[in-house]
């Protein structure tokens, strides 16, 4: 379900690496040709035209676009252009700088993503940093965060459909306890959304709704200002319906005073690959009116272009 359009017939790394450099070269930067090769290719492409790149010229392209580009349009590229694994590792070590602003981000990470590549993201910050995500993390953040975040970083969930109903009705049973009870940082509620697999709790989720007559989300909005609910209220929804969660970010992006780029930003790169279609799909539900066409009224050149066309807009 990715946005991300291809060409039937894609240049080599090596045709792609001599029109970025063309691209550079002379007075002005060659905007148009950065996203038509950049945004039409995808991350095992994209990492051959970087090879190739360096080998040709001597240069990491990171490098040669950093220099060429500014503000939004420059980020989005940067971000775009390394590989996925890579990508997460920049956006988590920056996350855990940002305070409670970040928390949402390590929570996409840890929620959105499978347990192989998760895992590959907690060794590639281990090489790049020389610490563990899981330290940084654990420094950086506080209290109930700390106790949330550091286990879903380090979950390694099983990934298979079975589900185990005898379980799902027992530990929905304890989330109701904890949540009325408003225990919400409890070991007992932490460890069932940190450690069981998403299969299993969507089971648990929907005995939830069936025995109670609310969704568990809904028991959570009872305290609506409480930044850590709010954090558990979107890890539950992260989870279980994805397109949703990401369409809310995506909305709150959009549709607040002042466009939210960086979140725009992230959640564009981040899901193009994988079900941007199923979160346009949401949107427009959500909304009435196509994901494209708020990115068109919120953003403006070079930025608005690759958005969309990372989007799957055909005229991009």
């Amino acid at each position: 379900m990715a946005t991300l359009t291809v060409p039937a017939e894609v240049p080599s790394a090596v045709e792609d690496a001599e029109l970025l450099r063309k691209a550079f070269i002379g007075w002005g930067t060659d905007e148009g040709r950065i996203i038509s090769i950049l945004a039409h290719r995808n991350s095992a492409q994209r990492a051959s035209i970087r090879q190739v790149y360096a080998e040709k010229y001597e240069e990491d392209l990171l490098k040669s676009l950093d220099k060429e580009l500014s503000s939004d349009f420059e980020r989005i590229v940067l971000l775009w252009t390394l590989c996925p694994t890579e990508r997460d590792v920049f956006l988590a070590n920056e996350a855990t700088r940002k305070g409670t602003a970040g928390h949402h981000v390590l929570m996409e990470i840890a929620c959105a993503r499978t347990s192989r590549f998760l895992f590959q993201v907690r060794e590639d910050y281990h090489s790049r940093f020389k610490r563990s995500l899981e330290e940084d993390v654990a420094h950086h953040t506080k209290g109930d965060f700390r106790k949330l975040l550091v286990p879903l970083l380090t979950a390694h969930r099983y990934e298979g459909p079975e589900v185990n109903l005898t379980l799902a009705s027992s530990e929905a049973k304890i989330l109701r306890e904890k949540i009325s009870e408003k225990a919400y940082n409890h070991e007992e509620l932490i460890r069932i959304l940190t450690t069981r697999s998403k299969a299993q709790l969507n089971a648990t989720f929907n005995h939830y709704n069936d025995s109670f007559g609310n969704s568990i989300n809904k028991d959570l909005k009872q305290d609506p200002k409480d930044d850590f609910v709010s954090l558990l209220r979107a890890t539950v929804k992260c989870i279980t319906y994805p397109e949703k969660y990401f369409e809310k970010v995506l909305r709150s992006s959009l549709k607040k005073v002042g466009t939210d780029e960086d979140a725009l930003t992230r959640v564009v790169i981040t899901r193009a690959e994988v079900d941007m279609k199923r979160i346009k799909e949401e949107y427009q539900k959500r909304n009435s009116v196509p994901l494209e066409k708020d990115v068109e009224g919120d953003t403006s050149g070079d930025y608005k272009s690759m958005l969309l066309a990372l989007i799957g807009n055909e005229s991009a």
